[in-house]
């Protein structure tokens, strides 16, 4: 996938995004220098979405963002979020097709992700057409110390020709 120039103002965005969307008891949101050193690997991409459904302008705030991390016919989203304020609208479904079109049009062939047990966002995934592969019992850890296990799902993006 073509990994666009980091932009500084872009990574503010996304952390902005990011602490709207994350409830912050399940500790699953990313600290800056964490997005930071993912897009600056080489292997990860980076999406917006703008509050009507495509491109946000310069400067301008977000509805959402995904990160993700390719390598060479296989993707993973890594992080995937729309702001509690714009939640509901199908922004995410928009997003997250976006994502798998530019992922075809690298020719990845399978995109992979893993999504907290009780996420709300797995319904999306599915109808998308990601299906489940694994589980790692008690990944996520609350706050309060509660675990949640880990469900990896796995979608074909593009057939081999």
């Amino acid at each position: 996938m073509t990994m666009p120039a980091i932009a500084p103002e872009d990574i503010d965005r996304i952390m902005a995004v990011m602490a709207s969307a994350f409830e912050p008891h399940w500790g699953e949101a990313w600290t800056r220098p964490q997005v930071e050193s993912a897009l600056s690997s080489g292997y990860c991409a980076y999406f917006l979405i703008g509050p009507e459904g495509g491109a946000p302008d310069p400067g301008a705030a977000v509805a959402g963002f995904a990160l993700v991390r390719s390598l060479f016919d296989e993707a993973e989203l890594l992080l995937f979020a729309i702001d509690a304020a714009w939640q509901r609208q199908g922004l995410g479904r928009r997003l997250l097709e976006d994502v798998l079109a530019q992922a075809r049009s690298a020719g990845i062939r399978r995109m992979l992700l893993e999504v907290r047990a009780g996420n709300k966002a797995e319904q999306l995934y599915r109808t998308l057409g990601f299906a489940p592969i694994g589980r790692r019992a008690g990944y996520y850890r609350a706050q309060n110390g509660e675990r949640l296990d880990a469900i990896t799902l796995s979608c074909t993006v593009s057939e081999r020709e």
